[in-house]
């Protein structure tokens, strides 16, 4: 038997940042955002050889040890694996070691701003709990992610990647000053899911730019620059915040009504807002790019995740889609069709 599950990334279309703690245990927080379909992947094999083997396609790395109830942190390498296998271990498998071989993918590079290390460990997390048949919530899962991530590995970073994998679709997740979260769901029409779809593009920037190992350093640098501008009450970093939450419920609404010139709007205020948060999340060679494709048919365009670099959302009057992607392709990285996904992680048995 073999389980198999895949949580979907995600798009962040505004309120990035408000969803660190250090902001929204003050203030409360706001991210309006869409999964996509573009995965992460876990598969388990139970076996009784009393090993445990992880291989991960996606960062290249390998583990093989005999099975322990916990495996030491020590490092970088597959720790969000490790971390997750700790926790299962600890609190739904009476602290027994377990023994499998574990292979997990993802359909973008790590660190590239879609929130890809979240949604791996929502995907190992779902397929533990199919293997072992434990009863959790969505917001247990999500929630349980997080403590992971953030508390047993000590990774910044904020709430909403969790929640987006678990929950999928449209959603704008409220963050609140006791540190709950609030999940309003939205289903639009489907002319209206067409018409974003038909009218973004995603392109990927770091391919040659920066490792993931390089991205994702710097997305921790700009993270732990917002948090220290909450921390220390500056007050630009603290009002560009309160702009990005505001502008989660702007985007909400315009969403909502298929009000497209108010998304475009929207998305341009969001990224002006995100640059004022920290210092280092946008730099000459991110806003050469920006301007190219503004250049080229682009009305929008802002930086997925953290910023720095990795992926750029982009929209566009369907009529110049096809002008803006040949244009794109004309430079060093890699332009991806947007597809919502509707659904949060799944798993399944084969």
């Amino acid at each position: 038997m073999a389980i198999r599950s895949r949580a979907p990334l995600r798009i962040g279309f505004a309120g990035g940042g408000t969803d660190l703690e250090s902001f929204s245990r003050l203030n409360g927080g706001a991210v309006f955002s869409a999964t996509i379909s573009m995965y992460a992947y876990c598969t388990i094999v139970p076996t009784d050889t009393g090993r445990i083997q992880i291989y991960s396609s996606d960062n290249k790395n390998d583990l093989e040890i005999n099975s322990v109830p916990n495996i030491a942190l020590d490092g970088d390498r597959l720790i969000l694996h490790r971390g997750v296998y700790n926790r299962i271990v600890k609190e739904f498998n009476r602290g027994e070691p377990l023994s499998f071989t574990m292979s997990t993918s993802n359909d973008a590079p790590v660190g590239s701003g879609l929130g890809t290390s979240s949604t791996m460990i929502v995907a190992i997390l779902e397929a533990f709990r199919k293997w072992l048949g434990f009863d959790i919530s969505s917001y247990e899962m999500a929630q349980l992610a997080y403590d992971i991530e953030r508390k047993d590995l000590g990774l910044a970073g904020g709430k909403q990647d969790q929640y987006s994998a678990v929950f999928g679709g449209f959603n704008l997740f409220e963050f609140n000053r006791d540190g709950t979260v609030t999940d309003n769901h939205l289903v639009l029409p489907g002319n209206i899911v067409n018409e974003l779809e038909s009218s973004m593009l995603l392109y990927y920037s770091g391919r040659s730019r920066k490792s993931a190992e390089q991205q994702m350093h710097l997305a921790g640098n700009i993270i732990h620059s917002q948090i220290k501008g909450t921390r220390e009450s500056n007050d630009a970093t603290i009002q560009a915040l309160l702009q990005l939450k505001e502008y989660a419920y702007d985007m909400r609404g315009c969403m909502m009504n298929g009000d497209f010139p108010g998304v475009i709007k929207c998305l341009n205020k969001e990224w002006e807002a995100k640059k004022k948060t920290s210092g280092i999340i946008s730099n000459e060679t991110l806003e050469k790019t920006i301007d190219f494709a503004m250049n080229n048919g682009a009305e929008a365009v802002k930086v997925s995740g953290a910023g720095g670099g990795g992926f750029l959302l982009l929209y566009c009057d369907p009529i110049h889609r096809q002008k803006l992607t040949d244009a794109l392709k004309s430079l060093d990285g890699a332009v991806y069709a947007v597809r919502f996904a509707r659904h949060g992680v799944e798993s399944w048995t084969i």
